[in-house]
C-alpha cells in the first residue's frame, strides 16, 4: 500500500517510465550522424514514436520520409527503432545510401528469431498490430512463414501449414496481459506450439507496466504522457484501467490535459511511455501543482539499469573521427 499523506491532493508518478534503452539509442544515433555528418540527415519514419522528439530532431536538421525512394541517391539514411525488413536495405544498397540502423537491439532478436524458424520451415504466429512498422519489419524477415496474430480475437481465424510446426513470436511493445491470453487461446488450438527462446516483449515495456499497474490502484485518475502512434504508450493506459484507476488519458503534453477529469480525484498517477523525454511529464505535474497537486511521490517498482552501445557504423566513423 502506498501510504497517504495530509494533503488532500496527491501526484503518484510511476518509475520507471519514459526513455527506455533502445529509444535513448535511436534518438542519440540521430544526433550524433547530424553531428558527424551534418544536415541534412534523413530518417525513414519516425525514429521513435514521439512528435515532440520527432520535432526537435527536424529542428537540427533531420528530414523525416515514410519511404527510402525519398532520400537522394548517395545520402545518409538512419533507419529508425522499430527495425525494417531486408528489402528496405536492398533498396537503400541499390540507392548508394549510407545507412545507419538504429533498430532496437531487442527488436532485432526477434527479427533473428523469425529467420532461424523459417529457416526451419516453422510457420511464425506472430502477435502483434497489423501496420505496426515493428510488424512489417519482423514479417519482413520471413514473409513465406509468418502468420500475423492481432490480439486474442484473431486466434480462431489463423490458418497454419502444420499444427506440429508452430511458434510464436511477437511485437515488443504489447500489453504483456493480452499477449498471455493470446498465447494461451493459441496453444489451445496449436498444442505444440513453441514458445520463443526468451521473452519478446521487451523489458521496458513490462516494468513500464508493472509500475503503473502499481499506482493505478490509488489513482482516481492515471495520466499517461506519449503520442497516440505509440503502442506502448497505449499500451499503458489499457493496463491502468485494468489495474483499478477511476479513469486514464493519453496525453502528448500538458496543453492535452482535460482540466474536468480532474474534478473529485484527491490521487492523480503519471507516467509515460518508452519514447517520451522527461520533460514533457515534468511539464504535466506543472500543470498538476498548478491546480493543486503539489505532494508528488515517485513510486519505483523496478530499478532498470540496461544500456546499449551506438549503432557499429557510428561507432566507427567516431573512432575514425578521433
Amino acid at each position: 500500500m502506498i501510504s497517504q499523506t495530509t494533503a488532500t491532493k496527491r501526484v503518484l508518478v510511476a518509475k520507471p517510465r519514459g526513455y527506455c534503452a533502445g529509444v535513448d539509442r535511436a534518438v542519440q544515433a540521430v544526433e550524433k550522424a547530424l553531428e558527424l555528418y551534418g544536415a541534412p540527415i534523413y530518417v525513414r519514419k519516425q525514429i521513435v514514436h514521439n512528435t515532440h522528439v520527432v520535432k526537435t530532431l527536424e529542428e537540427r536538421g533531420a528530414v523525416f520520409v515514410e519511404e527510402t525512394e525519398e532520400v537522394p541517391e548517395g545520402a545518409i539514411v538512419v533507419f529508425s527503432a522499430h527495425g525494417v525488413a531486408p528489402a528496405v536495405h536492398e533498396e537503400a544498397a541499390a540507392r548508394s545510401l549510407k545507412t545507419v540502423d538504429a533498430t532496437c537491439p531487442l527488436v532485432t532478436k526477434v527479427h533473428n528469431e523469425a529467420r532461424r524458424f523459417a529457416a526451419n520451415d516453422y510457420d511464425i504466429l506472430l502477435i502483434g498490430h497489423e501496420g505496426h512498422e515493428e510488424v512489417e519489419g519482423t514479417a519482413g524477415e520471413a514473409p513465406r512463414h509468418v502468420r500475423l496474430v492481432d490480439g486474442p480475437e484473431s486466434v480462431a481465424s489463423v490458418q497454419v501449414r502444420d499444427p506440429e510446426r508452430v511458434v510464436w513470436l511477437s511485437q515488443t511493445t504489447l500489453s504483456v496481459d493480452e499477449t498471455t491470453e493470446t498465447v494461451a487461446r493459441l496453444r489451445d488450438r496449436f498444442p505444440a506450439l513453441i514458445d520463443p527462446p526468451s521473452d519478446d516483449i521487451c523489458y521496458a515495456t513490462q516494468n513500464r507496466q508493472v509500475a503503473v499497474k502499481e499506482i493505478a490502484r490509488e489513482s482516481g485518475l492515471v495520466i499517461v504522457v506519449g503520442s497516440g502512434n505509440s503502442s506502448n504508450s497505449k499500451r499503458l493506459v489499457e493496463v491502468a484501467k485494468d489495474a483499478g484507476a477511476g479513469a486514464s488519458y493519453l496525453v502528448d503534453d500538458a496543453s492535452h490535459i482535460d482540466d474536468a477529469w480532474l474534478s473529485g480525484v484527491d490521487t492523480v498517477g503519471v507516467t509515460s511511455g518508452a519514447s517520451v523525454p522527461e520533460s514533457l511529464v515534468d511539464g504535466v505535474l506543472a500543470h498538476l501543482a498548478a491546480h493543486g497537486y503539489t505532494d508528488v511521490h515517485e513510486v519505483e517498482s523496478v530499478h532498470e539499469s540496461v544500456r546499449f552501445a551506438l549503432p557499429h557504423e557510428l561507432r566507427r566513423d567516431l573512432r575514425a573521427g578521433s
